[in-house]
């Protein structure tokens, strides 16, 4: 059977150490002119538009100035993201390497992204990784503000490129939050949650996925899982 892979980014393949954030409140400040808290507030399992909206509009900026000036503080955001990633700071995760490796080598997989990310970041993110290439298809923030929405649209856009069918258990979710479940969950696809994130292997298998894993490091096992 061929199979659709898709990858959340962000402590699931790899950890940027606050750099999504740090430029996100940057441009916010930059575009707006607020800075403010959390609060308790998480990126997981959020798009990148959606968390602009979120933290400006609570940080006081009327919603119709948000949605106005959106489009210019996710430029800012990716300008500043590229130097919060310049030098070592992107670490590629336990097992990521050698799985997607072996995933892009295999003739009954197509591997693509499933990312809150707008399309430039989640470039900007990979880049230092030399993985980029690898996958082929993907969805992300800025094809939609709304995460469930994002796994139709890498189905459709692989089915595309491909000429193949994708649909049920051949389509692969893996990603570290509820979020990620949920939204492959949505289209009765096999989700793999692994709890290299904020959730705990407990938290996440709470949320019925397929597959829970502690993290990616035995790879062979979850290219097994995932090919199964």
């Amino acid at each position: 059977m061929q199979r659709l892979v898709l990858f959340d980014i962000d402590c699931t393949l790899i950890d940027a150490h606050g750099a999504g954030g740090r430029a996100i409140f940057a441009a916010i400040g930059d575009t707006f002119g607020v800075t403010g808290r959390l609060d308790g507030y998480t990126f997981h399992g959020r798009t990148d538009p959606a968390i602009v909206h979120d933290l400006a509009t609570r940080w006081g900026v009327p919603p119709e100035r948000v949605a106005a000036g959106l489009g210019e503080c996710l430029r800012r955001y990716v300008a500043r993201l590229r130097d919060e990633v310049a030098g070592d700071r992107v670490e590629v995760l336990p097992g990521v390497r050698e799985l997607v490796t072996a995933l892009a080598a295999d003739r009954r997989v197509v591997l693509g992204l499933l990312t809150g990310n707008v399309a430039e970041g989640a470039a900007v993110k990979l880049a230092p990784t030399g993985m980029a290439s690898l996958f082929k298809v993907g969805a992300y923030g800025s094809d939609s503000s709304r995460r469930p929405d994002l796994p139709a649209i890498a189905v459709r856009r692989a089915e595309r490129l491909t000429g193949r069918r994708f649909t049920g258990k051949g389509i692969v979710v893996v990603g570290d939050t509820p979020a990620d479940i949920g939204c492959g969950a949505a289209l009765g696809v096999k989700t793999i949650a692994v709890a290299t994130g904020t959730h705990s292997v407990e938290e996440l298998a709470a949320h019925a996925p397929d597959h829970v894993f502690p993290d990616l490091s035995d790879w062979r096992a979850v290219y097994e899982t995932i090919i199964a």
